[in-house]
């Protein structure tokens, strides 16, 4: 089960490149249901996630490098590029996704939890911008589909 909320970020935090760091790539081989393939870093994963928002199912398989390079020929849409940033804050992490290519320059801050009641309790810090948990617009499997509402 993935736990998440989401958000436009208004603002980078200090230093983001002092933090982890991992090139993703990500294309869909279906958006109906998600069925996701990314590479990040040296990791070839297929993704299925189930329906829902704040909180879905979630599968991982992982691919080998051919595997992932076959697959890719398959997939519909933008392959998204983006950087991501793992920035520790209180007890979670926060995942700094800013976008590459025509996506740019969005930049999406996730935050993942053990319960939906810890989603709920969250407070955001002022570097986070506008709330996106519950637009479906801002799913990745969305973006990958057409430009971010806010660019239309």
């Amino acid at each position: 089960m993935e736990i998440e909320r989401k958000f436009l970020v208004s603002r980078l935090p200090d230093a983001p490149e002092r933090f982890p760091r991992v090139r993703m790539e990500q294309a869909y081989l279906s958006t109906d249901p998600v069925i996701r393939i990314r590479r990040a870093g040296e990791r070839y994963v297929l993704t299925c996630k189930g329906h829902g928002l704040l909180a879905r199912e979630e599968f991982e398989l992982d691919l080998t490098p051919e595997s992932y390079a076959r697959l890719l020929t398959k997939t519909e849409g933008i392959r998204i590029v983006k950087d991501r940033y793992e920035i520790p804050l209180g007890a979670y992490t926060v995942e700094l996704d800013i976008f590459h290519g025509t996506l740019a320059p969005l930049v999406v801050a996730e935050v993942e939890f053990p319960t939906e009641d810890a989603a709920k309790a969250f407070v955001a810090p002022d570097w986070f911008g506008r709330e996106v948990t519950y637009d479906p617009a801002y799913t990745n499997a969305a973006l990958s589909q057409k430009t971010p509402p806010d660019r239309k």
